[in-house]
């Protein structure tokens, strides 16, 4: 059982199921750069798309403009996306101060998939442009602490890939990791492994309290 003062949700792969999306998008710009396919689906879900170019060694002349190129493809994509059932029923009676989200993607990449899926925005969402490094390093997820007003220990993190988990970790917040979009020995450092059908969450008393079905 884990309790804690607020919960940071990851989107795709933990609110939404946009997998098929992401999926489609990078493959698309595999072919156009005559990458493999598969290589670059390994490290795309999870990390800001400029950070999943850079350590592709995709340098174009106009980086901004080939990351806005592929996230416009993503956006317009959108529609096909939809809620995890448990989070469809879990986000509406959380208090709305002590939940956020905390995605690499864009504001507009993120909000576009949550108005699909008919899932609520956050009081607090973090997003791509809202930080200077992208996950795996913890400063979106402690930048939404510090707006939560909620100390990162008292912070749980729901993550469905690697990158996410390991900026929870380093920004001094348990984790619970759902295998999504990576098998479950990539996410064995989070501090709970489960899929959202087998987790509980309560909110009582102003607090948030997970545990395992």
């Amino acid at each position: 059982m884990i309790d804690v003062a607020a919960v940071l949700f990851d989107c795709d792969g933990v609110l939404v199921d946009s997998a098929a999306s992401v999926e489609r998008a990078w493959r698309r710009w595999a072919v156009e750069r005559g990458l493999d396919e598969d290589a670059v689906v390994a490290v795309a879900h999870g990390r800001r798309t400029v950070d999943t170019m850079l350590e592709l060694g995709v340098l174009p002349d106009d980086l901004a403009a080939e990351v806005d190129r592929l996230e416009s493809a993503e956006v317009a994509d959108a529609p096909s996306v939809s809620a995890f059932p448990e989070p469809a029923a879990l986000l509406p009676v959380l208090p709305p101060g002590a939940w956020a989200v905390v995605t690499s993607g864009t504001r507009a990449l993120v909000t576009s998939r949550l108005a699909a899926s008919g899932l609520p925005l956050p009081a607090v969402l973090v997003t791509a442009e809202d930080v200077a490094a992208g996950k795996p390093d913890p400063e979106g997820y402690l930048e939404a602490a510090r707006r939560l007003g909620v100390p990162p220990g008292d912070c749980l993190v729901v993550e469905d890939a690697p990158a996410g988990v390991q900026a929870a970790l380093v920004a001094g917040m348990r984790v619970v990791a759902l295998p999504t979009t990576h098998p479950p020995e990539e996410l064995a450092a989070a501090t709970l492994l489960a899929p959202w059908n087998e987790i509980v969450v309560r909110a009582a008393g102003g607090r948030i309290v997970l545990a395992l079905r």
